[in-house]
């Protein structure tokens, strides 16, 4: 029996003036589902991902969301003044506060609870990015959007996010669409790729995505052989800074 629709697009295209950012888009994400979105720079995955969450409306098309559906979205960057004095929990009381059991329960959810009276601007790259999924976490998201949610973290460290992101969908029941450019590492965490590039050139699992010959026209043959075969295994796992925990093994389930 499938899930149920979260979101739903039906023919959806997106001009900016006379020029053409999304082409006839159909795409249905469903509950308890990982879904990766992929395409080249300038494909139009923002554009997308800002027309799934109702942020920008389409030229043509309908969105549909399921009544009451409750988003947490993860942006790609996010710019805060840096003279501004900001601790990791005021950060996440911005702009609505939140009880001090929410806040705990996110930063819980991410590992990250130690930090709650750190400065946020003080934070590595590993613990910015944990901050921000517990942000978006807050509101118990039945979708989490995540954009790019790696970004400026080091390959151990991407790994452990990746990790972590297919245990909280698996704690919390919620479906999840990231966003991302690693196709490598991200094959071991996602049910569902959808290969964009102005319109939807292929989708299904990592595996047929990567054989289909409009992902090959995009990202070329050797790449798409590396993918297909990528095999990540490892006994150990990653702490924040994307170090690696002595006596701990991975508990993740990674196979492409």
């Amino acid at each position: 029996m499938t899930n149920p629709d979260l979101i739903r697009l039906s023919d959806v295209s997106l001009n900016f003036g006379s020029q053409s950012v999304l082409q006839n888009i159909n795409l249905h994400l469903h509950s308890d589902c990982i879904t990766t979105l992929i395409g080249p720079n300038g494909a139009g995955k923002s554009s997308l991902v800002k027309v799934l969450l109702r942020l920008t409306k389409p030229s043509n098309g309908n969105v549909w969301h399921q009544k009451g559906l409750r988003i947490g979205y993860m942006p790609q960057k996010l710019h805060i003044d840096s003279t501004m004095p900001l601790s990791v929990e005021r950060f996440l009381n911005l702009p609505i506060k939140h009880t001090d059991r929410v806040i705990d329960e996110s930063l819980d959810a991410v590992g990250a609870r130690h930090l709650r009276r750190a400065s946020f601007h003080e934070l590595s790259g590993g613990e910015a990015q944990r901050v921000l999924l517990a942000r978006a976490l807050l509101r118990d998201p039945q979708l989490l959007v995540l954009d790019e949610p790696v970004q400026g973290v080091d390959v151990n460290g991407q790994t452990e996010l990746y990790r972590l992101i297919s245990e909280i969908r698996k704690q919390r029941k919620c479906s999840i669409l990231m966003v991302s450019h690693d196709l490598h590492l991200v094959m071991a965490s996602t049910d569902h790729v959808i290969c964009l590039n102005q319109h939807i050139c292929c989708s299904g699992h990592p595996e047929l995505v990567t054989s289909h010959p409009e992902y090959l026209g995009l990202f070329g043959p050797a790449q798409a052989a590396s993918l297909a075969l990528y095999n990540h295994q490892h006994n150990h796992q990653h702490d924040l800074h994307g170090d690696v925990v002595e006596g701990q093994e991975c508990c993740g389930d990674h196979h492409g």
